[in-house]
């Protein structure tokens, strides 16, 4: 089920002290849950001014998840993502990585590979819920919340003086999913313990590539379509709650991950020398004061450390096998201070201040460079007459490199009985990266140099984002569909430039490390510039319905015509889709200790979209889950479950070539099984 929720994205989850029902057979759709982003506070889900999307626990394991990905890949039509040995490209409503802002407890998630987010650095086995704003939210969220803001909200019982908790999936090629969480809560303090390792191993779906230059003739190659890796995350998490006004945490997570792709061999092409190596260090402290139920002061501070490189995995002329080499380090330190008021009857105000500085090391890129922002931010809710709220905010930031950004955002709510209609405007910005203004990069891959300048003069991009919403919510019905227009003016880009006589001499006294060979094959090298408007016009229906008892169904349905303007030419924005749709039935019944769900799911969508390479089809994606479920004895929950992913084995088997690009990752129809045990 995707629901339509708002509220606050800080960790007010952590002053939860609710007990919960202990029978873990009973279960039950809340389509009107308390949630927490978008106005900045909690609120009941129908309450909220400001639409945006949540993806429960609950309803991710039904569906078989393991990963993030998939989390949102299989249950929000409006996202789209290609993995590679890069990290994962991902999409919402047709913009991409760098638009996306990506939150922990609505604390920033930092590290990227090349604009791919790092999204194995995410333990699925501590996620509460999801929560997904569309559009630009740069009037609580500040800069890179221009497509939109995913927050994830961790989970931190309290039920019990002990548990543990392990799960496991496996499935084809490899792939194992492993989480084990130890948690002990007693008289107002909490130790949550987690482990989580996922691996899976690189496959093909055709094992044929065109020769270069050619479009008919073949060859074999090992080159793999999808790239296997190894990842494992620790975490430990802190919480001390010594009475009702005040709960403090602190925690820690750090994560690994190597990819294990084919080597190089003499006698077929596609292998590698070496893997990429990844590894994050996040540490962070925050706390929140209740001095009444209506005014509260929270604050937090994070750390967050993120490197990659290559680990050689063959001997070269200048590496040994296991070498490293440092490609990338970012660090980024990051303070916040949010009070949320109830100043006058019928309102919510929330005032905020905000301190970051980001630390950016490449050695390909020629980088040590650094740059802070201060922000300051205020939002006013205020319920005008009966049924009718308005919703106003605006952010000042001062970014060191980028100079001062103002961000307003307006929303207007009327909420007559079951129904409720909102408008919104929102306001986004992002500042260019440090790689984009101080980039100075040379690398040679296969023999080939890769040259990307950076631009000082850049600009920041600005955003204007317009949504209309109407929507009916009942215990038994929730039916919403939204209109929206998002604009985008100064979209940076890499605008590639032809080499001539005269470029290739500035770039061989820019570069000396350049061979002769290197630039004979030179043709082309990049420079970061304000170039390109975006222009993103879609439509979304959610339906979600309890039809009976133990039966829920849900589908969501997404048009996006994404579009951009590069001088006067309009092109579709680069791996944007046109028309997506997900859909899940979902039935469950208990028998005493036992209880049974099952779950068919399925993802549609319409051919992606590539402005330098051939389109990829669309296709159709459905899977099977089953879950039984042994509430065994007072201390023990015994919980297997088996299910069948691609159900209709589609597979994207074109032949690879240097003019092709794929949408659908799926190695075909492959059988899972998992287990999950909890002692409490």
């Amino acid at each position: 089920m995707v629901a339509l929720l708002s509220g606050s994205a800080a960790f007010g989850q952590i002053h939860q002290m609710e007990r919960r029902d202990t029978s873990v057979v009973d279960r039950s759709y809340n389509l009107n849950p308390v949630v927490v982003t978008g106005s900045g506070h909690h609120q009941r889900l129908k309450s909220t001014a400001t639409p945006v999307h949540v993806l429960s626990s609950q309803e991710i394991r039904e569906q078989g998840i393991t990963t993030f990905d998939q989390a949102l890949t299989r249950m929000l039509p409006q996202v789209s993502m290609a993995p590679n040995s890069m990290g994962t490209f991902l999409r919402l409503n047709g913009l991409g990585n760098k638009y996306i802002l990506i939150l922990i407890n609505g604390q920033k998630l930092s590290g990227d590979i090349s604009n791919n987010v790092d999204l194995n650095r995410i333990s699925m086995s501590r996620v509460k819920r999801i929560e997904i704003l569309d559009g630009a939210a740069s009037s609580l969220y500040g800069s890179d919340a221009i497509g939109g803001v995913i927050n994830i909200i961790t989970d931190q019982p309290t039920s019990s003086l002990v548990s543990v908790t392990s799960d496991t999936r496996v499935s084809g090629h490899g792939v194992l999913t492993q989480g084990v969480n130890v948690d002990v809560f007693k008289n107002g303090f909490g130790s949550y313990t987690t482990f989580t390792h996922d691996r899976a191993d690189s496959y093909q779906n055709n094992t044929l590539e065109y020769k270069k230059g050619s479009d008919t003739e073949t060859q074999e190659t090992i080159a793999p379509y999808f790239t296997g890796y190894r990842s494992s995350i620790i975490g430990q998490k802190f919480t001390f709650a010594p009475n009702r006004q005040l709960a403090l945490n602190a925690g820690l997570d750090y994560s690994y991950k190597i990819t294990d792709r084919p080597h190089t061999r003499q006698d077929i092409t596609g292998g590698t020398d070496y893997e990429m190596r990844y590894k994050g260090f996040r540490w962070y402290l925050g706390g929140i004061y209740k001095f009444t139920n209506r005014h509260s002061l929270q604050a937090d501070f994070t750390v967050d450390r993120f490197r990659y490189g290559k680990e050689y995995a063959v001997e070269t002329k200048d590496y040994a096998i296991g070498d490293y080499v440092q490609s990338k380090k970012q660090r980024t330190m990051e303070g916040n201070l949010k009070a949320v008021l109830g100043l006058l009857e019928g309102s919510t105000t929330i005032v905020g201040a905000n301190w970051r500085k980001d630390y950016l090391t490449a050695t390909s890129g020629n980088i040590d460079q650094h740059a802070y922002t201060l922000a300051a931010y205020a939002q006013h809710e205020q319920k005008l007459v009966a049924d009718l709220t308005a919703t106003v905010g605006l952010r000042y930031t001062h970014h060191e490199t980028f100079g001062n950004q103002l961000t307003p955002k307006a929303v207007l709510m009327y909420a007559p009985g079951n129904l409720r209609f909102r408008a919104t405007y929102s306001a986004g910005f992002r500042a260019p990266g440090l790689d984009e203004i101080y980039y100075h990069y040379f690398s040679v891959n296969r023999g080939k140099a890769q040259i990307i300048f950076g631009n000082n003069d850049l600009k920041a991009e600005h955003s204007h984002y317009f949504s209309l919403n109407a929507e009916y919510r009942s215990d038994l019905l929730a039916v919403s569909m939204t209109g929206f227009i998002n604009r985008i003016n100064d979209m940076v880009v890499r605008q590639d430039i032809p080499v001539d006589a005269q470029s290739l001499s500035m770039l061989r006294s820019e570069f000396p490390e350049m061979t002769d060979d290197q630039a004979g094959k030179l043709e082309r090298y990049s420079r970061y510039v304000n170039s390109d408007k975006g222009d993103v016009k879609g439509m979304q229906l959610n339906v979600s319905a309890n039809l009976f008892s133990g039966f829920n169904l849900s589908a969501n349905y997404v048009y996006t015509y994404a579009r951009s303007k590069t001088g006067d030419e309009w092109t579709a924005m680069e791996r944007s889709i046109r028309h997506a749709a997900t859909i899940a039935a979902n039935y469950h019944h208990a028998w005493g200790r036992y209880a049974l769900n099952v779950n068919l799911n399925g993802k549609l969508q319409s051919k992606t979209y590539y402005t330098s390479y051939e389109d990829a089809p669309g296709f159709g994606i459905w899977s099977l889950n089953t879950i039984h479920t042994f509430d065994a004895t007072k201390w023990l929950v015994v919980e297997p479950s088996i299910g069948i992913e691609n159900l209709f084995d589609r597979v994207d088997n074109r032949i690879d070539s240097s003019n092709r690009k794929y949408a659908l990752y799926s190695p075909g129809r492959m059988l899972t099984v998992g287990l999950k045990v909890k002692f409490k």
